[in-house]
């Protein structure tokens, strides 16, 4: 039997890893820059369009006196950052729990996070009003941290313990009663309409104070995720192949927990309880860059910012003078997929 170079090259395990590590490394690459296009164009569009030579002027050679500068510097700048912050927090946080939960539908909205950091919210802005954003975000991780607690306790009632699908049967029940809960409670106390917009999800009215505390919060848990990459890459192949490998499972899942319960809390405090994000893009980088999370958190972290930058945009482009939320421009693309998602895992049932 002849065996061909190319064969044997292929079936090189090393030679494998290179390959799909210069992929991997293609695809935040050309991620990054599609990113910076699209940040950067995102500035030019609004109600107000303006060329990209005024925004880049407004970057550069910032002018007081300049309308079109002041709307870059500080109306445009912070949204845009803020959406890539976001949309890279809230892929991350979905990657690292697919991998501890080896559950590829979770996601922190599927998973009660979101409305539980929403809820909290709610109750914050209807007990507690003037608030500052340092309290906003503590109030969100407690909210999620209350909501997952919910979640794992309810999914763990019955025999066989919390199962992928019931983690996310429970989720969803979880969300829909915090979400009704809370929704009650800011139509009783009459603030039901300084909420609404932030509850549909967007960042209109994103601040550079905000900006400020988001950006070191989000920054240091996602090096913490890349940090806990290896572990993560291990506990997706099941709890007790990754004991037996030596890995400190129950260490690894409270680490890696916090940091899920970080990006989903601060994510929400700017954006309201936008769901899906986690859920659909670690499944498109586990397909670009395969099962490494390694490579998975990076490149969920550069796509997840990409598709918010987008949504934003969309939501700024469709109808200009009443803007469309990032929420329903999501759910657009996240609940077909979803639904392909959960007949997908059905099947293989």
């Amino acid at each position: 039997m002849k065996v061909s170079i190319n064969d044997s090259v292929r079936s090189d395990p090393f030679v494998n890893k290179i390959g799909r590590s210069w992929r991997a490394l293609l695809v935040i690459i050309v991620g990054i820059c599609v990113l910076v296009i699209s940040m950067a164009f995102s500035l030019t569009q609004g109600v107000v369009q303006m060329p990209l030579s005024a925004a880049w002027d407004a970057l550069m050679h910032f002018t007081p006196g300049s309308m079109q500068h002041l709307i870059i510097q500080d109306l445009r700048l912070p949204r845009v950052l803020a959406s890539a912050l976001v949309g890279a927090a809230l892929a991350v946080a979905g990657a690292v729990m697919q991998g501890i939960t080896q559950n590829p539908m979770a996601d922190s909205g599927l998973m009660g996070l979101n409305a539980g950091a929403s809820f909290i919210l709610s109750l914050c802005f209807a007990f507690l009003p003037g608030l500052s954003y340092n309290y906003i975000i503590l109030y969100s991780f407690l909210g999620a941290s209350m909501s997952a607690g919910m979640v794992y306790g309810i999914s763990s009632l019955q025999r066989g313990g919390a199962t992928p699908m019931k983690l996310v049967l429970a989720g969803i029940a979880v969300s829909a009663l915090l979400a009704a809960i809370g929704h009650g409670i800011a139509i009783y106390f009459g603030v039901a309409q300084e909420i609404s917009f932030w509850t549909a999800g967007g960042v209109a009215g994103t601040t550079w104070q905000q900006l400020r505390i988001l950006f070191p919060c989000i920054a240091v848990t996602l090096f913490a995720a890349i940090l806990l990459s290896r572990s993560i890459s291990l506990l997706s192949l099941g709890d007790d192949i990754a004991q037996g490998l030596g890995l400190r499972v129950n260490i690894v899942k409270f680490a890696a927990a916090l940091v899920v319960l970080v990006l989903a809390g601060a994510s929400v405090s700017v954006v309201g309880p936008v769901g899906l994000v986690g859920l659909i893009i670690p499944h498109i980088a586990r397909y670009l860059v395969g099962v490494d999370y390694g490579w998975i958190i990076p490149s969920s972290a550069v796509l997840g910012s990409l598709l918010l930058v987008l949504a934003d945009l969309g939501a700024r482009m469709l109808n200009p003078l009443h803007e469309t939320p990032i929420g329903a421009i999501i759910a657009l693309i996240g609940v077909p997929f979803f639904l392909y998602l959960a007949r997908k895992q059905r099947r293989e049932a």
